[in-house]
């Protein structure tokens, strides 16, 4: 699975709301184009995104000459999953449609069916786990007890 251009740029737009001041209950809301400046964006798709954001109450908008947006709640309470569930984003990792019964060899389901849908249901609880202020915050704590850590032989990669 790849993340595309549009949730990658959502999450880095959000968290960069987030950590500039404009959370939920700021006096003054951000513009988009210091968000594109910073981030090295495009405004124009920025808006478009801001757009679906705005219309799952993620962001709360203000027109005028001082206008923006701010975080239609606390950092803490907007989820990943929230923000890639808002510019429709999917963390699927089959080639199935997902609708009916079409498999995704056609009428029937590939042998490892089972495991790429066990990784995208993981991906979405960990999407759904981590909050925007975890990541302003520098990121998950990865191994805290939740998982065992483990470590690849990097000499194997190092080649590669």
């Amino acid at each position: 699975m790849e993340l595309t251009t549009r949730g990658r740029y959502a999450v880095m737009a959000m968290a960069d709301l987030a950590r500039h001041g404009s959370g939920q209950g700021a006096s003054e809301p951000m513009a988009l184009a210091a968000i594109a400046e910073r981030q090295k964006l495009s405004l124009a798709y920025l808006e478009q995104l801001f757009a679906r954001l705005r219309r799952a109450e993620l962001v709360v908008s203000a027109r005028g000459r001082s206008g923006g947006y701010k975080l239609g709640r606390a950092a803490a309470d907007i989820s990943i999953a929230d923000i890639l569930r808002a510019v429709e984003e999917e963390t699927r990792m089959t080639r199935c449609s997902g609708e009916g019964d079409v498999g995704c060899l056609g009428e029937t389901r590939c042998i490892t069916h089972g495991l790429w849908q066990a990784l995208g249901l993981h991906i979405a609880q960990f999407f759904s786990s981590v909050s925007l202020q975890d990541v302003i915050d520098g990121g998950p704590r990865i191994g805290a007890g939740s998982a065992p850590e483990t470590s690849l032989p990097r000499e194997r990669f190092a080649a590669e």
